[in-house]
């Protein structure tokens, strides 16, 4: 099984759309195997936005983002990353196609509710940022039999990250 990292960004928690966001996820058949709120230090958001610095928003995303806590939730399910990402559509709001996440509840680029990873592998560094081992759960859920085929299960096995120091991770 695949797992991605969401994050319910201060917009989502502000406007009171956190579970009406994380039903979609779990009536699609994704399962919650990490969840936790935080409030983001400036230095994990630093890391965690590394690949914007020097760009003219970076600053004001590092600010919105420390406006409430966040949710971040760990989700798994087969192409999970892929999963996500079309459930939630396009990044900016306003072009999201309706019946998306984004399309709608969002008309902006930054106060668009959720983040998402892009990538597998960008997922891994999420989840190794932001959460402990002891923070993520391995568990069998009933619907897994009903949710995928037979075919599908025994192909898949949970990626768990191995453990590494990451600069900037909160203790």
């Amino acid at each position: 099984m695949e797992r991605t990292v969401v994050m319910l960004k201060p917009d989502c928690i502000t406007r009171g759309l956190s579970g009406e966001i994380l039903s979609r996820f779990e009536k699609k058949g994704l399962k919650i195997v990490g969840m936790k709120m935080m409030k983001l230090k400036h230095s994990t958001l630093d890391v965690f936005y590394s690949h914007h610095k020097g760009k003219p928003f970076f600053e004001r995303l590092i600010k919105f983002m420390r406006k409430t806590p966040v949710i971040v939730i760990v989700l798994e399910g087969i192409n999970a990353v892929e999963v996500v990402r079309r459930l939630l559509g396009v990044t900016v709001g306003r072009e999201a196609a309706a019946g998306t996440v984004r399309g709608d509840y969002s008309m902006s680029t930054q106060s668009n509710l959720v983040h998402a990873s892009d990538s597998v592998e960008r997922a891994k560094f999420e989840i190794e940022l932001l959460f402990k081992p002891r923070e993520i759960f391995e568990y069998k859920n009933a619907l897994d039999q009903i949710i995928y085929a037979e075919e599908e299960l025994q192909l898949t096995k949970p990626v768990t990250p191995k453990p590494r120091k990451i600069p900037g991770k909160e203790d």
